[in-house]
């Protein structure tokens, strides 16, 4: 069985990753571009850190095209090395880090320069998971006949406000800021 840190050495560049999407690369580029990593000390905590991350993704996943920008832009900032893998190339991996019990991405590890895992982070901010529940309770039951096209308009909605909404970007930094602190060196 492969180590996390065989998948990141074998895993392609962020910024090359984002460059090769085929889907759903537009919108994720224009929240590269947008956002701005806050000057609030982490940026520099990280950096004194020798970590790198890698992220289990997929460019059809709204919730990649939301998340993989902005921590880009941070690791970019903390000069923190970021690779990314595929989900589906490879399930071992992803396998290992579930999301109750499902395989929902993206997903970031965090590894030491030793390769070990010090965090993990994703798939969403708490806040914007609570939207997702809260709209997803408004849609029709699953066997109306309608439920599909509610669905698709739902998804549709939030990754259109995913791409214009600064404050959905400051939640995903705020998250991965405070679960990634718990894990530094003192």
């Amino acid at each position: 069985m492969k180590t996390e840190q065989q998948y990141f050495e074998e895993a392609k560049p962020i910024a090359t990753y984002m460059q090769e999407m085929t889907e759903l690369k537009d919108d994720s580029h224009a929240i590269y571009e947008k956002f701005d990593v806050p000057h609030d000390g982490f940026i520099e905590r990280l950096a004194e850190q020798d970590w790198h991350i890698l992220a289990i993704t997929e460019d059809w996943c709204g919730d990649a095209m939301l998340n993989n920008p902005i921590i880009r832009k941070v690791t970019e900032a903390a000069n923190v090395p970021m690779r990314a893998v595929l989900r589906d190339a490879d399930t071992d991996l992803i396998d290992r880090y579930l999301t109750n019990g499902g395989r929902a991405i993206p997903i970031y590890i965090i590894l030491n320069a030793a390769g070990e895992v010090v965090a993990t982070w994703g798939p969403r901010a708490p806040e914007l998971q609570q939207e997702v529940m809260d709209k997803r309770a408004e849609l029709p039951a699953q066997d109306d006949p309608t439920f599909k096209e509610a669905q698709l308009a739902m998804y549709t909605a939030i990754r259109n406000e995913n791409v214009t909404t600064p404050m959905k970007w400051q939640y995903v930094y705020q998250d991965f800021k405070r679960v990634v602190e718990k894990a530094f060196v003192k």
